[in-house]
Parts: C-alpha cells; structure tokens; sequence
C-alpha cells in the first residue's frame, strides 16, 4: 500500500525531566529533522501527525500537519500509543531522554553551604519502541505498522545502531552521528545511514550531506520502497 494511503506519524525535538520547578534534564535536539519529516509526509500520505517536545514555535509556522506537544519521555509514549492506527507508519526521530529523576523536588533546589556536590538519583524512562513492538503484539490489527527509528550515536555508530535495530525489531533506523560536522544536532543539514532489512540480513544505504529537507524525502522513498 503507497504511503498515500497510509497514517504517518513523526516525533522529533527533545523532550524534559523535571528536576524541582526551575530544572530539567534535556538534550540540544531542535526538532528541525522531525519538522523535515513530517513535511515531506504531508504531500504523501493521507494523515500526518507530528508529536513534538520543546522546540521554538517559528519552526511550526505555516505547517499544515496535525501537531501534539508533549513534554516528559512518558507523555511521548503515551501519545505515540494512542495515535497508532492498523497499517499506519511511525518515524521515531524524537530524542527523548532516557532518564528522569528519581525524585522532583516540590521547591527550587538550593546551595547548601556545606558541600560542593549534589548527587541525583536517576531512574530508566520507558522505552517508547519497546512499547510499541510489545503493543503491535497483543494487538493483531496493529501487525502491519511500519516503524523507523533514529539513533544518535557517538561512538561505534554502525555497530550501536544496528544493536538497536535488532533488539527494538524495527523495519528501518536510521544512524546519525552527531559528532560529524553540519551533522548534530539544531543544524539545517545531516548525514544519515539506513539500514534496513533485505534477504541477506541488514542492507545499508549511505546518504551524503543533504539539507534536512532533502534528508527527509529521501528516508520517505525508502520506507516507501520498503512498503512495495
């Protein structure tokens, strides 16, 4: 089925873990590659729906896609969740955090004058993929949902993306070293690897430095191919 006739729902920019009422734990993420995808899915597909973090308000003006704003790695899950649909496809392209506190703090946090350190006690986020692979099966009609995810790597990039590939059992993911020059994060361009599923195991697909814009029409052709 083309991506015309098909559901696509994009998340990007960051999301935040309150620490007390004035700090959070976040990340660089602009939105900007989640905007690009979800622009590029407007033209093609029947319904888009971008669900978003923290990011400047200019860079949705004039968008014509249903947005959701959400904050916390939670409230992300959550409105994924309830936005899939049978056949629909998702592209994780958000950067949620992956810990949160394990307390907030009701009132600021002040300086103690009798040490120099603060220790935080952080605990696991939910693993948005994870959920999603655990509800496509305990629901039959949610089966054929086509999801890409995004990893954002550092270090041995090729290896840790593929990892997550695997062990999130996605249908593509999409690797970004955000280490790379015009390639991190809040920049108007990126170089992005793919890596999907063929008869041979893993089929890898290097794209060279495009403007997120064009980025983003080319990782829709894949999963378009992909959905062939």
């Amino acid at each position: 089925m083309p991506l015309k006739d098909k559901k696509i729902i994009v998340t990007g920019g960051p999301t935040r873990e309150w620490i007390d009422p004035v700090r959070y734990i976040s990340n660089a993420s602009s939105g900007k590659m989640g905007i690009a995808l979800a622009d590029a899915a407007v033209s093609r597909s029947k319904q888009t729906v971008f669900i978003h973090g923290p990011i400047e308000n200019s860079l949705l003006t004039n968008t014509i896609f249903k947005s959701i704003y959400v904050e916390t790695t939670a409230d992300l899950m959550n409105a994924v969740l309830n936005e899939l649909t049978p056949g629909c496809v998702i592209i994780m392209a958000a950067a949620p955090a992956d810990f949160q506190p394990e307390k907030k703090s009701s009132t600021k946090i002040k300086k103690e004058n009798d040490t120099d350190i603060l220790i935080l006690k952080l605990k696991k986020n939910p693993d948005i993929l994870k959920n999603i692979a655990e509800k496509k099966s305990k629901d039959a009609s949610l089966s054929g949902i086509f999801v890409t995810g995004f990893a954002a790597e550092t270090d041995n990039t090729e290896s840790n993306a593929i990892k997550k590939f695997n062990a999130k059992n996605l249908d593509m993911i999409c690797l970004n070293d955000v280490t790379q020059k015009d390639a991190g994060f809040g920049t108007d361009t990126n170089r992005i690897i793919i890596f999907t599923k063929d008869s041979d195991g893993i089929k890898k697909t290097e794209l060279p430095l495009l403007l997120k814009a064009e980025a983003a029409e080319r990782i829709l052709d894949l999963i378009e191919s992909e959905l062939k």
